[in-house]
């Protein structure tokens, strides 16, 4: 049995904090690039011009990609063969504060969602914990903007809606999201589990490698479908027309009731920030 202190975790989630935050994903830039190099409409790939230098600058001068720097969602994966000393929950909202308040990123959580008061330290954290093999813990940051979270979606459809029925709600979701979430976009989806489980689902799917295909090639398929139906739409890059609505679409499933057919949408604008740690 392998053990970590909490505290160590606190300090992955601060350093991460701040990366996270200045730094957008190779992957995601990989995306915005292709995307610029197929976008047949002049302004649109002068937008996309602009958020390359947005993005190159953040990076060079350590300054936040976007000023909403987002609620900070943690996700651990923690092998079984480890024991974690310590407070963990109270490890990882210390290394949030420690993050937000040393790099001056601004904090957005208010400690109740009706009596409005910002805890101005962008603390707590949503923690996502999941148990995995190994003696090894993964720690992943991935800061989230109301402005694409606002736009997100659930809907528990009937099993005879089928395929039909979950395409049709995605692109109805992006659809009515319209400029909303400064696309471009990449969009996450959820099916199956159960209410909460298909938007976790659809959360986590924006931690893949941005254009990776599902490994499931039915889902694969799916996913190009939707990518082509969401960027014929015509938004464009921040809303102002062009073929570059939406930069991926991932899907991830997982098994369900055989009554329901839950189905989520969560959205991220092109500022898709996830970065990891291994301890």
């Amino acid at each position: 049995m392998r053990e970590i202190k909490a505290e160590a975790i606190g300090q992955a989630v601060a350093r991460l904090c701040m990366s996270a935050n200045r730094n957008l994903p190779q992957d995601v830039r990989a995306c915005i690039t292709r995307s610029r190099e197929a976008e047949p409409w002049a302004p649109a790939r002068g937008i996309l011009d602009r958020i390359v230098e947005n993005y190159e600058i953040a990076e060079a001068e350590e300054l936040p990609i976007c000023q909403d720097t987002g609620v900070a969602c943690v996700f651990l994966e923690v092998g079984q063969e480890v024991h974690i000393a310590g407070d963990l929950p109270a490890a990882v909202n210390a290394g949030v504060r420690k993050g937000y308040l040393e790099a001056g990123l601004r904090c957005s959580v208010v400690a109740d969602p009706l009596r409005r008061v910002n805890t101005k330290d962008n603390t707590p954290a949503v923690l996502y914990t999941t148990l995995v093999p190994g003696d090894q813990v993964k720690v992943t940051v991935a800061p989230k903007g109301a402005g694409s979270e606002n736009m997100s979606r659930i809907a528990m459809l009937r099993p005879s809606d089928g395929a039909q029925g979950v395409k049709d709600f995605v692109v109805k979701t992006v659809e009515e999201a319209g400029p909303n979430p400064c696309p471009p976009i990449v969009v996450g989806v959820g099916i199956g589990g159960c209410f909460d489980r298909s938007a976790e689902l659809a959360k986590r799917a924006l931690l893949r490698h941005t254009g990776d295909p599902n490994p499931d090639p039915f889902y694969a398929d799916m996913e190009r479908e939707l990518l082509e139906r969401i960027n014929a739409l015509g938004f464009g890059p921040q809303g102002l027309g062009g073929r570059t609505t939406a930069l991926a679409v991932h899907i991830e499933a997982a098994p369900c009731h055989m009554a329901s057919l839950p189905v989520a949408v969560n959205i991220n604008c092109h500022v898709t920030r996830h970065e990891s740690e291994v301890l």
